[in-house]
């Protein structure tokens, strides 16, 4: 049976382009991505960064959820801090009113941006100090009639609304080892970010599925591992097209959020030799090919990590090629 593969989308926009054209072309890629054959389709949540358009997952999902069919959508994820718990359970109950069996809940607690814009978001330096990330789920799914959290409390007496679906399932999201802890306990499935994260994956891996106990969502451990992927006809298109993967770390290291450059600015860029020493960290995180070294990569990576199932995130400058990676690592993985 083959690895199962997803798409994690960030919406990105390309430097000469406009977040509306970034938009359309996630719809277009979600619509070849269900073609294609790959499992789901989830959309990050980023703030104040002018390069990715991803500020609001929720309206996304909607939008690509009706774009499909078959495909699973859902949130890769909601950083459940930057919200009330009632209005996500309320988000996403409507949406599994709309798309019946087809949505998806990954929940995360990083603030998704940066620290001044985490403070908009949650209007407090006390809700952006609080590490009460269990707490916020449990009170989500109280809402929702799981669970005793809210037992004795006013707030008990709540439900999301509609309130006659089902809380679609929900995915802990983690690139450490409090979620993946996290996630074990709760019996839920969990995602790693090894595309940001890698160094911690193997440990977070472990940790969860050693950890995991059994409960009413989920009978055995399930682990997605995020990946970044640049897949190409030739190993030097690749490599060319991963350029755009180096600078844009190299800019994101220096605090700077604009639109994605395309390979031609980074071959173009005079490099130091402490932002090279950056581009050669960076591309630890990134895997780079032709199809048959991608999926070499990818399918040893999954079994070295106890991978069941891989979401990739692709981070190119030109939909095309972008497009291009998608449908050569379906056909390497024979979806």
């Amino acid at each position: 049976m083959s690895l199962p593969l997803s798409v994690l989308d960030l919406i990105p926009v390309g430097s000469g382009s406009t977040s509306h054209q970034g938009l359309l072309n996630a719809f277009d890629l979600a619509r070849r991505a269900e073609a294609w054959g790959f499992t789901r389709y989830w959309v990050a949540e980023h703030h104040n960064t002018a390069g990715l358009a991803s500020s609001s997952p929720e309206l996304l999902i909607a939008m690509i959820a009706r774009e499909t069919q078959r495909l699973r959508v859902g949130a890769g994820g909601i950083m459940l801090p930057n919200h009330s718990p009632l209005k996500v359970a309320e988000w996403f109950r409507t949406l599994e009113a709309l798309f019946p069996g087809r949505i998806d809940l990954g929940l995360g607690r990083a603030p998704g941006t940066d620290q001044l814009t985490a403070l908009a978001l949650r209007r407090s330096r006390e809700a952006l100090a609080a590490d009460d990330f269990p707490q916020q789920i449990a009170e989500l799914q109280a809402y929702c009639g799981e669970g005793d959290y809210l037992a004795g409390h006013p707030l008990g007496r709540i439900r999301a609304t509609p309130s006659d679906v089902p809380l679609p399932p929900l995915y802990i999201l983690s690139s450490s080892g409090f979620g993946a802890r996290l996630a074990a306990q709760l019996g839920r499935p969990f995602a790693f970010a090894h595309h940001f994260s890698p160094a911690a994956a193997a440990d977070s891996m472990r940790a969860y599925r050693q950890g995991f106990r059994p409960s009413a969502h989920l009978d055995r451990p399930h682990a997605i591992l995020a990946v970044s992927v640049v897949c190409a006809d030739t190993a030097e298109h690749a490599d060319f097209l991963a350029g755009t993967h180096d600078l844009l770390w190299v800019r994101i290291a220096r605090g700077e959020t604009g639109p994605i450059p395309s390979p031609e600015e980074a071959a173009a860029y005079p490099y130091s030799d402490a932002e090279l020493a950056q581009v050669r960290s960076s591309r630890a995180m990134l895997t780079v090919g032709t199809p048959e070294q991608v999926k070499a990569r990818l399918t040893t990576l999954a079994t070295d990590l106890g991978a069941d199932e891989l979401m990739v995130t692709t981070h190119v400058h030109g939909h095309a090629d972008r497009v291009r990676s998608y449908e050569l690592l379906a056909q390497a993985f024979e979806l």
